[in-house]
């Protein structure tokens, strides 16, 4: 009777460790899945932080070049047009504006001077 009854208790130990090893397992099946969950995300992060980066170059870049034709634009660096010529272009403007206004005021009809 010794001996069934300590069978029993060993079967009792067996199935004792048998659901704890069941629900390590399970513990373990559900870190796993945190884990591959986890590497999932910072992937997804990576690939938006690097399409920002790139977003980001890209702008800089925009704006660089436009930073360089605003530049040549105002004579402000190498091979910009010169402020003595925006000047000259500016004075041939108002000149041909008056010359044209003084054409145009020869050419036209003066009303009789009223008596």
């Amino acid at each position: 009777m010794a001996s069934s009854s300590r069978g029993h208790v060993e079967d009792t130990y067996e199935l004792q460790n048998d659901d704890r090893l069941d629900s390590l397992h399970s513990k373990l099946r559900t870190l796993r899945g945190v884990t591959t969950d986890i590497y999932d995300d910072v992937e997804n992060q990576n690939l938006t932080l690097d399409g920002t980066r790139d977003t980001f170059s890209s702008f800089g870049n925009s704006l660089q070049e436009s930073s360089r034709r605003a530049a040549n634009a105002f004579g402000i660096g190498k091979g910009g047009v010169k402020q003595w010529r925006i000047m000259g272009y500016c004075i041939i403007a108002i000149l041909g504006i008056w010359i044209t206004l003084k054409i145009l005021w020869f050419w036209w009809p003066s009303a009789p001077p009223e008596h």
